[in-house]
């Protein structure tokens, strides 16, 4: 089943060939910083997605056990703590997302 964040700014899918993962029009931060329009793409819900944000590319990946890993563009995995705010944005360690992105 699929849940979404809240009413936000959509998906979109990407041009490919054969069937590549949607990408979701969200919102995201860096450190606190604005919030600027960025792509979350899921390649398998609730295991792996990737956000891309001003050039940069964060990796995430859910071992299915409560651990989660991200690795900024080419830098090593670390392990992460997802948490949602006020704002309904959800979190890792300093990126937030905000939008209508599936969950699980």
């Amino acid at each position: 089943m699929a849940a979404a964040l809240v009413a936000g700014l959509g998906w979109v899918w990407r041009p490919a060939l054969g069937a590549e993962p949607p990408g979701y029009m969200v919102e995201c931060r860096m450190d606190e910083g604005p919030w600027h329009p960025c792509v979350m793409t899921v390649q398998a819900v609730g295991e792996r997605w990737q956000i891309d944000l001003d050039g940069l590319r964060v990796l995430f990946r859910h071992d299915g056990r409560g651990t989660v890993e991200m690795r900024r563009s080419s830098g090593p995995w670390q392990q992460v703590s997802g948490r949602w705010q006020e704002d309904h944005a959800l979190c890792w360690d300093g990126i937030c997302a905000k939008g209508a992105f599936p969950l699980d």
